[in-house]
């Protein structure tokens, strides 16, 4: 075998490899990420909060969404009015996208579209 088949055959079996591990996530995730866009797709604005708010939100009856416990790590994510997520301490504006920021935050208070 020659040096450029056998390189051939290493980026052949580097893709597969990358193919299998794609399609293991999607079976794993038995539809997660289609839920979470699908929530993203009713919010305006996201704000990432600590985890301490969320608890907050959560005794004033505000209610998580289902998708955030599927998520690895788990988390709150929840739908509050303009007015309550700015006055939250500590709530950074974030991009409504799946995105590193809104991947790493601990919590999210999402705003609906009016």
């Amino acid at each position: 075998m020659t040096v450029d088949l056998r390189r051939r055959l290493r980026q052949v079996q580097s893709r597969v490899a990358v193919r299998a591990w794609t399609y293991r996530q999607r079976h794993h995730a038995k539809g997660v990420w289609v839920r979470l866009r699908r929530l993203l797709a009713d919010a305006q604005a996201a704000f990432a909060i600590p985890a301490s708010e969320a608890e907050r939100l959560l005794a004033e009856g505000y209610r998580p969404e289902a998708v955030g416990q599927e998520l690895e790590p788990p988390r709150v994510i929840v739908f509050v009015p303009a007015e309550r997520a700015t006055a939250i301490p500590g709530a950074q504006e974030i991009p409504v996208s799946l995105g590193a920021a809104l991947l790493e935050a601990p919590a999210l208070a999402l705003v609906r579209f009016p």
